[in-house]
């Protein structure tokens, strides 16, 4: 009996693998080249002034020329919320480097935060949080 149990399982086996070998392999049909997928802007402090310079000028209606720099620098921000949290987020609990631009604009200063890659985002005055140097707390 064992002999006829193998002997069928052989049978069946060497079926299975004739099977598989006869098998012609699929033809693969070339698609379109793929399309490299443009990854974050990745800012210098000079591009994130910039930037913030642009906007404070769109929204404060004051002409860009009129604008003061009062101050850019490179910073770490404590989280993800790039030192402007808003309220009811939760933001990733790291170290992030990124950028401060503060902006006189007639009698209001703007502050834009940014980290190291995207665009500075304007921060309202009530949600101002200082960078990790400037933040005692930390």
């Amino acid at each position: 009996m064992r002999a006829v149990v193998r002997a069928a399982t052989f049978v069946l086996g060497c079926t299975v693998v004739a099977a598989c070998a006869s098998e012609v392999p699929p033809t693969i049909t070339p698609g379109p080249a793929p399309v490299p997928v443009q990854g974050p802007v990745v800012n210098t402090l000079q591009s994130a002034t910039e930037d913030a310079l642009t906007d404070a000028a769109r929204r404060t209606g004051i002409k860009r020329t009129e604008l003061e720099v009062l101050s850019a620098e490179a910073v770490t921000w404590s989280d993800g919320s790039l030192g402007c949290p808003q309220p009811g987020m939760m933001y990733t609990q790291a170290l992030v480097p990124g950028f401060r631009i503060r902006i006189r604009a007639g009698a209001e200063t703007l502050d834009y935060h940014a980290g190291g890659r995207g665009a500075p985002t304007f921060c309202p005055a009530g949600r101002v949080v200082p960078p990790v140097a400037d933040n005692p707390s930390i």
